[in-house]
């Protein structure tokens, strides 16, 4: 049966299923990079996680704040931790 691209190209069911094989290879053809899995970096370089504890009150108060600034509790933590170290010395 086979399907019609947006660009006009014409895929037939034998054409989507090579496709598809080299996809869950890790492959994508027509390109010289690997299918990296997983969510995309945020950052230049490698994350790691911190955690601590917390009271209640304080959680919520800290993703108000974040939800204020339309930001994710953890996006609004790191720019509290990125500026105090921009203005310690």
């Amino acid at each position: 049966m086979g399907v019609k691209t947006e660009n006009g190209i014409d895929l037939t069911d034998e054409m989507m299923e090579q496709i598809a094989r080299a996809f869950e290879r890790g492959e994508w053809p027509g390109t010289e990079s690997r299918i990296v899995r997983g969510r995309p970096r945020l950052f230049g370089e490698r994350l790691q996680s911190v955690t601590f504890k917390a009271p209640a009150r304080k959680v919520a108060a800290l993703d108000q704040k974040a939800a204020n600034l339309d930001m994710s509790r953890s996006d609004y933590l790191r720019h509290l931790v990125d500026s105090d170290l921009a203005t310690t010395t």
